[in-house]
């Protein structure tokens, strides 16, 4: 019977397995899999940057999504040999979508010294009796990411917030789990947005610091109601709608529908990059070059922008696109139906959703 991995032993792994990577110490195959996606996430990111300088990812690395390939094509690709380099990296994005999987079985039982493959398995774990479960674990690293109970995700936040220079009370970490849960990707991403806007003469986060910054005091804003929505919360969006409609000279309708705009126009934007770059066969642009097309100047919204942009196809976003040019004219007293502000949010935001 397999060993249970608890939250404890999997920081440790992720520790040693990071250490390997900043040392160049390889495995063939990764299958990197499980309920809590930051590890995975940190560990498929140091892989893309540590295996090969990033001028020679152009040539040498592949970045695909499971749900665009298919096992006998990664297959392919990893028989592939690296030009004028020492390793072709092959990192397969929601690889629990990946279609005939079982086309692996071959390479993985006998994988190429030159190829690192790199399967990013998220939710649940691999099934441990199928070959090629078995031929990764004889062969690479099998890496189980599981998520923290609530007093191991406030202890794990002042350690990451220490990484960072600062220090996070004990307060300020349970305000954090108590209304963010125990998504350790979630709430360390918010963390870390704050930590940018702070002064840099800082050496301690507080509870007023996580209550002005990452607005989980029940404040009602147009960035709360945008992240809603992007996430697909409906119930949570409505709710500051609500409020934000009982304040129309505190939320006008023209900004917000600004902002959800601007954050569609991201979305769509990023999209049609991954679209180009898989269409291509090159890389995706390299972080800065994505700042200046996405007009953004933090890693924190370009991890925020790639995680959501699966859950809206572009098929979708241009039809949002209209409606916020629709939204627009409506907040102008166009064709509004005499209709008030707070009745268009919510009608613009459930047909946001219903696409």
């Amino acid at each position: 019977m397999a060993e249970k991995v608890t939250f404890a032993s999997c920081e440790a792994e992720f520790r040693r397995l990071m250490g390997d990577i900043k040392a160049r110490k390889f495995a063939p195959i990764y299958l990197l899999q499980g309920e809590e996606f930051y590890f995975i996430d940190a560990l498929c990111d140091a892989l893309s940057e540590g295996i090969m300088e990033e001028s020679m990812r152009a040539f040498n690395q592949i970045v695909i999504y499971g749900n665009d390939t298919d096992g006998g094509t990664v297959a392919s690709y990893c028989r592939q040999l690296p030009m004028m380099g020492e390793y072709e990296a092959i990192i397969v994005k929601e690889a629990q979508q990946l279609d005939k999987m079982e086309l692996l079985n071959a390479y993985a039982a006998s994988p190429q010294a030159s190829t690192i493959l790199v399967l990013c398995h998220k939710g649940k774990a691999m099934d441990r009796r199928t070959p090629l479960y078995k031929s990764i674990k004889a062969k690479g690293v099998v890496f189980d990411s599981v998520s923290p109970r609530d007093y191991e995700a406030e202890r794990w936040l002042s350690g990451f917030a220490a990484t960072k220079g600062l220090k996070l009370d004990s307060a300020s970490s349970k305000i954090l789990v108590a209304h963010l849960g125990v998504d350790i990707s979630k709430i360390s991403n918010e963390l870390e947005k704050m930590i940018v806007s702070l002064p840099k003469e800082r050496t301690t986060i507080t509870p007023e610091d996580i209550e002005n910054h990452i607005g989980i005091s029940r404040q009602f804003n147009n960035y709360e109601l945008s992240n809603a929505i992007l996430d697909r919360q409906l119930e949570k969006a409505l709710t500051i709608a609500q409020h934000m409609g009982e304040n129309p000279k505190a939320y006008p309708l023209l900004l917000t529908v600004k902002v959800l705009y601007d954050s569609f126009r991201q979305l769509f934007t990023y999209n049609y990059i991954c679209w180009d770059s898989r269409r291509r066969g090159v890389a995706m642009p390299d972080q800065g070059e994505l700042f200046r097309i996405l007009h953004i100047n933090n890693p924190y919204f370009l991890r925020d922008i790639a995680r959501r942009a699966p859950m809206w196809q572009n098929s979708k976003v241009f039809k949002i696109l209209g409606l916020c040019a629709e939204y627009d004219a409506k907040s102008k007293g166009i064709d509004d139906g005499g209709a008030s502000n707070g009745e268009l949010l919510r009608e613009f935001i459930l047909k946001i959703m219903m696409l």
